[in-house]
C-alpha cells in the first residue's frame, strides 16, 4: 500500500469528500433528495434511491446468472443475523404484487440451533428458537427449525455427489420462462371469470406461485423436533470438547451445518439452497481458505455458485453486498434479525486463522476502504475448470468425506504435498522391535502389518486421512478422538475402505472368470468356478442353463442347492480341493464363511464389466 510521507494515495483527503463552505450534498442518482447513506466517498443516496439501489443490486445478481428456474424449490438459509435477514426481505418482496420484476420461484426458510456446539445453555436455546420462529411466521414462507444433534441421524447417501441431470431442466432458461408466464396467464383469466373482489395477500400469492401451506410446515410433513434428546446433545459437546484447536471448530461446525443443509433440501426436493454470505464474508473466507490449504477449492467455496453436491445447487445472492451496505439496509426499513452467540463471539484475534484475518481485513478497511471490493474482485476471476483427462484417471474422481469436493492429495514427485507427507512421516516414526514388525509378530491383529480390518471393527485414525482434501486432513488432525463423529462419516468412511479393498481383489478375480473387456462370448465359457458358485455370484444364464449337467457333475458340494436366472447359490461346506479368492481360504470341509459386505462390493466390481460395447456378443 502506498504511504502518505511518500506522496502516496494516503494523504491529503478524499477526492470525493466535501470541502468548507461548499454545497450540501445531494443524492447522486435523482440530485434531488437529501442523502441519508453514503457507501462510498462520493455515492450519497437518498432513503427512495437507496431501497431502488438495493433491490436493484439484489435482482440483477439473480438475472445475471440464471440459475433458478421458475417454480422451482429454493431453501433460504437463514442464521439470523442481518445479511441472511436482508436476503429473506428481498425474497419476500420479490414475491409481492408491486414488484415489477416478480420472483417466480417457491421459497423455504431453514434455521439451525447450533448452541450445543457453541455452550448455550437450553434457556438461551429455546429465546432464541423462539425469536426466530416469530420471524418466520411473519415472512409467510414454510419454515424448518432443525438442531445441530440432528447430524447424528443423518444417513450416509448425504456424502454422496449425485448427477447434474437430477433437475430434470431439458429446455433452456427463456423456454421455461415463457411457459411459466403462460401458465400464469391462464390462471389469472380463470379468476377473473371467478373473481369475487377481495383483496389478494401474500398467502393467497404464495399459493398461486405453488408454495403451500404458509402456516409454517409443509402439508404432509411431519412436525418439527423443537427440543433434542439430552443424549444427542451430550455426544455433540463431547465431539466439539475433543477438537483441540478454535480453527479446527469452527471448520468442522461448517462441514456439519453444509451436511444438514443438504440433507433438508433432497428430504424436501429443494433444488437451490441461498446462502447469506456477504461480499466482506466472502472476502474474509478467501484470504481464511488460503491460509488453511484450500486454494483448490476457492471458485466453489467463494463463488456465486456451488455446484459440488451435483442434484443441490448453493447460490449466495448477497455477496455483493457489504455489511455497511445490509446494516444501513436492515437499520432504514426495519428488518428484524436475531444475534446468535457463535463459537468466536468475545474470542480475541489471534484466537483462530478466521478471527485473525477478520481483524486484519477490517483494520486494512477502516484505513483503505478499496480493500475488501478488491480481495473480492480478485476472487471473482476464479473459476473452476475440470482437470485434464490422464490415463488410470477416473472421470468421477474420489470425494472428500468432509466437503465433498474432489480429492487435492494426488502425489506428484517434487510437490509441497509429498514433501509436508514425508516430513510427517518421518516425525512420526518409531525404530521397531528386533523382530523387524511393527507390532512383534502379532499379525493377526485388525489392521496391523497391512491386513485386512474385522467385520464391525471402528475405524482406525490412520485409515481416515487418505479419505480427506488436504484442508480437512488438517481439520481432522486437530480431532482427539475420532471416534466420536456422527455415524454416517464412520460408516461412509468403513464403506469407501471396504470398496478399496475389494478393489484390490477383483481385478484378479475378473481375469480369472473371463469378464474384462475382450472376453469370450458366453457359449465359450468355461464352467462357473466354484467360487462363484458358493458367493452366488452372477454367471450367463445361458451358460449355465447349458452347463448344467456339467457343473452338477464337477462341483461336488455338500450341502442343500438353489438356483436362480443367472445366478447359483449353493450353501454348505467346500471340499479340500475348492479353490479361494485373494485372501480367503477354505483348507478343509470347515463352513464357507464369507462377509457379506466385501461379497457384494465384488459383486459390484464384476459387474462393472459387463456392458461393455466392445465385447463380443454371444
Amino acid at each position: 500500500m502506498c504511504e502518505a510521507e511518500d506522496g502516496g494515495c494516503g494523504g491529503g483527503e478524499p477526492a470525493g469528500a466535501p470541502r468548507s463552505g461548499s454545497q450540501p450534498l445531494k443524492c447522486m442518482k435523482c440530485r434531488e433528495g437529501l442523502p441519508v447513506v453514503i457507501i462510498r466517498v462520493g455515492d450519497a443516496f437518498c432513503k427512495s434511491c437507496f431501497q431502488d439501489y438495493f433491490v436493484h443490486k439484489f435482482r440483477a445478481m439473480l438475472g445475471k446468472n440464471r440459475c433458478i428456474y421458475p417454480g422451482e424449490k429454493v431453501l433460504l438459509a437463514f442464521s439470523g443475523g442481518p445479511a441472511s435477514s436482508s436476503m429473506v426481505r428481498q425474497v419476500q418482496e420479490g414475491l409481492s404484487r408491486e414488484a415489477a420484476k416478480r420472483l417466480r420461484f417457491r421459497p423455504g426458510v431453514l434455521f439451525i440451533d447450533e448452541g450445543a456446539a457453541c455452550g448455550q445453555s437450553s434457556g438461551q436455546r429455546e429465546e432464541i428458537c423462539h425469536q426466530v420462529e416469530a420471524i418466520l411466521r411473519a415472512t409467510g414462507f414454510p419454515y424448518h427449525l432443525l438442531c445441530l444433534e440432528e447430524v447424528f441421524d443423518l444417513p450416509s447417501s448425504v456424502l454422496h455427489s449425485l448427477s447434474h441431470d437430477a433437475t430434470g431442466h431439458g429446455h433452456s432458461y427463456k423456454e421455461a420462462v415463457d411457459g411459466f408466464i403462460r401458465r400464469q396467464q391462464q390462471q389469472q383469466r380463470q379468476r377473473q371469470h371467478e373473481a369475487t373482489g377481495d383483496a389478494v395477500d401474500l398467502p393467497e400469492q404464495l399459493a398461486d406461485l405453488g408454495v403451500g401451506d404458509p402456516s409454517g410446515v409443509e402439508e404432509g410433513a411431519p412436525p418439527q423436533p423443537r427440543a433434542p434428546a439430552a443424549s444427542r446433545t451430550e455426544e455433540l459437546a463431547r465431539l466439539f470438547g475433543a477438537v483441540k484447536t478454535l480453527t479446527a471448530k469452527e471448520e468442522l461446525l461448517q462441514t456439519l451445518r453444509n451436511h444438514l443443509i443438504l440433507h433438508v433440501a433432497r428430504t424436501h426436493l429443494y433444488a437451490k439452497v441461498m446462502m447469506g454470505e456477504s461480499c466482506t464474508r466472502v472476502a474474509v473466507k478467501l484470504l481464511t481458505n488460503l491460509c488453511l490449504g484450500r486454494g483448490a477449492f476457492l471458485a466453489v467455496d467463494t463463488g456465486f455458485s456451488d455446484s459440488r453436491h451435483g442434484d443441490v445447487l448453493l447460490l449466495r445472492p448477497m455477496r455483493g453486498f457489504s455489511v455497511k451496505e445490509i446494516a444501513f439496509y436492515n437499520r432504514l426499513f426495519g428488518v428484524p434479525s436475531v444475534f446468535v452467540p457463535a463459537l468466536d463471539t468475545k474470542a480475541p484475534d489471534r484466537a483462530s486463522i478466521h478471527r485473525l484475518i477478520e481483524s486484519f481485513l477490517y483494520r486494512l478497511q477502516s484505513q483503505f476502504p478499496s480493500t475488501v471490493s478488491t480481495v473480492y474482485r480478485t476472487g471473482e476471476k476464479l473459476g473452476v475448470s475440470p482437470r485434464d483427462a490422464a490415463p488410470g484417471v477416473p472421470a468421477d474422481p474420489q470425494r472428500c468425506l468432509f466437503c465433498i469436493c474432489a480429492l487435492d492429495t494426488n502425489i506428484v514427485d517434487g510437490s509441497s504435498l509429498q514433501s509436508t507427507l514425508l516430513s510427517e512421516q518421518l516425525c512420526q516414526k518409531r525404530p521397531g522391535p528386533a523382530g523387524g514388525s511393527c507390532c512383534g509378530g502379532a499379525q493377526d491383529q485388525a489392521g496391523c502389518c497391512g491386513s485386512p480390518l474385522a467385520a464391525g471393527a471402528p475405524l482406525p485414525s490412520p485409515l481416515l486421512p487418505p479419505l480427506l482434501c488436504y484442508s480437512c486432513r488438517l481439520t481432522a488432525s486437530d480431532v482427539s478422538r475420532l471416534e466420536l463423529l456422527p455415524p454416517y462419516i464412520r460408516s461412509e468412511a468403513e464403506r469407501r475402505q471396504r470398496r478399496y479393498r475389494a478393489g484390490r481383489e477383483a481385478p484378479g478375480l475378473k481375469g480369472a472368470l473371463g469378464l474384462g473387456k475382450g472376453r469370450v462370448p458366453a457359449r465359450q465359457l468355461p464352467p462357473p468356478p466354484l467360487c462363484c458358485v458358493h458367493l452366488a455370484l452372477p454367471w450367463p444364464s445361458s451358460h449355465c442353463r447349458s452347463r448344467s449337467r456339467q457343473n452338477s457333475r464337477q462341483h461336488q458340494v455338500h450341502g442343500e442347492a438353489t438356483s436362480a436366472p443367472g445366478r447359483r447359490r449353493l450353501t454348505g461346506s467346500v471340499p479340500p480341493s475348492a479353490p479361494s479368492l485373494t485372501g480367503i481360504s477354505s483348507p478343509g470341509p470347515e463352513p464357507f464363511c464369507v462377509q457379506a459386505a466385501l461379497k457384494q462390493e465384488i459383486q459390484e466390481f464384476l459387474l462393472e464389466d459387463g456392458g461393455d460395447e466392445d465385447a463380443p456378443q454371444s
